[in-house]
Order: structure tokens, then C-alpha cells, then sequence
């Protein structure tokens, strides 16, 4: 996948991420634009959540959503 297509996919399901984490800011959407990586660390930070468990939530979430790709 190239990074037109990562973003394209994460404008259709960033809405879906803030129906489920919606702690999460627009700014924080911005920071996160699309990278896996990046959104287990805002739910680290805005949850309280240890790594692990991050981890599991976004595991999880895609396992629900499979229809999106990062």
C-alpha cells in the first residue's frame, strides 16, 4: 500500500476511530494521520493505558474493522 492509499483510508475511517476512542482530539487525529504506531501512543496518553494494553485495544479495533487498512 503507498501512503496516498493510507491516506485516503484514513479519511474514511477516522471517524470510526473517534467513535471509539473518543477522547481522542482532532488535533490528536492529525498527529496520528493514519500510522498505527501513533495512535497506540494517544491512547496510551489520553486513556492512561500501559503499551500492552494500547496494543490489544487497536489489535482488537482491527479485527472489527476489517475493512480498513492502515
Amino acid at each position: 500500500m503507498n501512503r496516498d492509499e493510507t491516506s485516503g483510508n484514513w479519511k474514511q475511517f477516522k471517524g470510526k476511530v473517534k467513535e471509539k476512542w473518543g477522547k481522542l482530539t482532532d488535533d490528536d487525529m492529525t498527529v496520528i494521520e493514519g500510522k498505527r504506531d501513533q495512535l497506540v501512543g494517544k491512547i496510551q496518553e489520553r486513556y492512561g493505558y500501559a503499551k500492552d494494553e494500547a496494543e490489544k485495544e487497536v489489535s482488537t479495533w482491527e479485527t472489527e474493522n476489517k475493512d480498513y487498512r492502515w
